[in-house]
């Protein structure tokens, strides 16, 4: 199933061509890296590693099983829409596969978000900083924008990424917080889950 792209996308994409220029292109090329699959698989098995290793293993199989079944959703998506990403001329990165949604805007706001989910629930420095955990989101939303920036994602690609991620991660959230209920577990944030 193809999706046109739309005039406000076509009108975006056309003024960011006219108007990017350095340093912002290498700047660009270089945050968008953070996004890509070996960066969040690294970050992600990091993160895990030292959740199972502090004893918060349910945390640990949070975020792993959040971010797999992620990624498979994200596949999913690209695969079921097939939509056609921006023409070849405009990208500055050389990539064929289908552009919606945005795999870097929809897997950093998941691998991030579940991050953050994470440390407010296992470190108390965490909970009385709270500030820190918009960390996650801003991150995601600048990794997202390199992509319209390097011309290899429409803007509804992006902004549907951001969206599908938040969702997915809210959704990780209900069924830990369900989890963790069935099972008689005090799930408040004082305490952490082992």
């Amino acid at each position: 199933m193809f999706i046109p792209p739309t005039t406000l996308d076509e009108n975006i994409l056309n003024w960011v061509v006219e108007n990017r220029s350095e340093p912002w292109i290498s700047i660009a090329e270089v945050v968008t890296l953070l996004g890509n699959t070996v960066t969040m698989s690294v970050l992600t098995c990091a993160v895990v590693v030292t959740l199972a290793v502090t004893r918060h293993r349910v945390d640990a199989v949070f975020v792993g099983a959040g971010v797999l079944s992620g990624y498979g959703v994200m596949q999913a998506l690209k695969y079921s829409f097939a939509r056609d990403r921006p023409p070849v001329e405009d990208r500055l990165l050389n990539i064929d596969t289908f552009s919606y949604p945005s795999g870097h805007a929809m897997m950093t706001m998941v691998v991030f978000g579940l991050f953050a989910v994470s440390a407010y629930r296992c470190f108390a420095w965490v909970r009385s900083h709270r500030w820190i955990l918009a960390i996650a989101p801003v991150l995601s939303i600048i990794v997202g924008l390199t992509r319209i920036q390097l011309g290899v994602h429409w803007t509804t690609d992006v902004v549907s990424g951001w969206l599908f991620g938040a969702i997915w991660v809210a959704l990780c959230t209900w069924i830990l917080l369900r989890y963790e209920s069935r099972r008689g577990v005090d799930g408040s944030p004082a305490l952490s889950s082992r």
